[in-house]
């Protein structure tokens, strides 16, 4: 695996900061049961970083005391966490408005029975992917049988209300190119997807979100092998639009990773970019990482956001982020 923060690290990227934290996007582990190319996070069966029952009971504090309206809840897989539907249920009955970032397959693995109907009855917001709208794209990008066993997760989460206009079920899908390439236009895009998945499978969803993939991890390092790296990133320069700056999600958004330590963002968590200090950390702790027990009695606005090159991703063309494009 190669190794891509070296290569990001000197940047002309603008300085940002942040406005009034909205949403906790939690990664509650690395296990994943699928090893998709462009995954940021290197998720697979083998990872076996999962967040501690210790570091989960931070989380409802955190977001009482933050008044923060969303939580998100991300891995791998996050569904393989033992205490991912005890912290979903905690979650809804507090108010909170829960996301739950899918991978379709999920619902079909051992132990998930159930599964759906669960999400379904604590109107959970399923994010899913989705790369595609052809059996061969997806099966490329994400691995054999992954788009059949994709189809029917969707068939199950449309029986149970997903995705339907009028229903409170929202059922939203992620769109990521299959190389070195922007999205397309993700208003074109999703009307070509909503066609084909009603006529050949009966599917319907709300919205879908185009993101650009990230030059980090899998498929930085793939893109590295390619030497296609330099090339991308020139890409992505090159699409610069400084108006996507006020969306980026780093701004309303603070990432935590599966040890509970902070990040501006999940692409960061990745790459090691830790949450810059500032206020959030008094003397006696500046030898340590800023924490999720740190956000109880801190507020991040205003503070600054640590900035590399993979932040051109977010900006270029129509922009990306955990809610598609800017």
């Amino acid at each position: 695996m190669h190794a891509t923060l070296p290569l990001l690290e000197v940047t002309d990227f603008p300085s940002i900061r942040r406005a009034e934290l909205d949403t906790l996007q939690v990664n509650l582990g690395y296990k994943c049961n699928q090893r998709c190319l462009h995954c940021h996070v290197n998720a697979s069966p083998d990872r076996k970083e999962m967040m501690s029952r210790d570091v989960i009971e931070l989380i409802l504090p955190v977001i009482k005391s933050r008044q923060i309206k969303t939580l998100d809840l991300t891995g791998g897989a996050p569904e393989l966490h033992e205490d991912f539907r005890y912290l979903v249920s905690e979650a809804r009955a507090a108010g909170v408005h829960v996301i739950d970032r899918c991978n379709l397959t999920i619902l079909f693995e051992p132990g998930q029975e159930g599964l759906a109907d669960f999400l379904a009855e604590q109107g959970v917001e399923v994010v899913a992917s989705m790369p595609c709208y052809s059996l061969k794209n997806v099966d490329q990008q994400r691995g054999e049988g992954v788009f059949d066993k994709s189809i029917a997760g969707l068939q199950k989460l449309n029986s149970l209300g997903y995705g339907k206009p009028g229903d409170q079920l929202t059922l939203n899908l992620v769109y990521n190119p299959q190389g070195p390439s922007l999205p397309p236009g993700q208003q074109e895009l999703e009307a070509d997807y909503k066609r084909e998945l009603l006529a050949h499978f009966g599917i319907v969803f709300n919205s879908l979100f185009a993101l650009t993939n990230m030059p980090i991890k899998r498929f930085g390092s793939t893109l590295i092998s390619k030497g296609q790296f330099q090339d991308y990133m020139q890409l992505l320069k090159d699409n610069y639009q400084d108006a996507n700056l006020d969306g980026v999600m780093c701004r309303s958004l603070v990432s935590v990773d599966w040890q509970g330590y902070l990040y501006d963002c999940d692409f960061n968590q990745q790459l090691g970019l830790a949450l810059p200090f500032s206020s959030l950390a008094d003397k006696a702790h500046q030898s340590e990482r800023p924490h999720l027990r740190d956000l109880i009695d801190h507020d991040l606005k205003g503070e600054a956001i640590c900035i590399a090159d993979h932040c051109f991703a977010c900006t270029a063309g129509q922009g990306s982020s955990c809610g598609g494009a800017l």
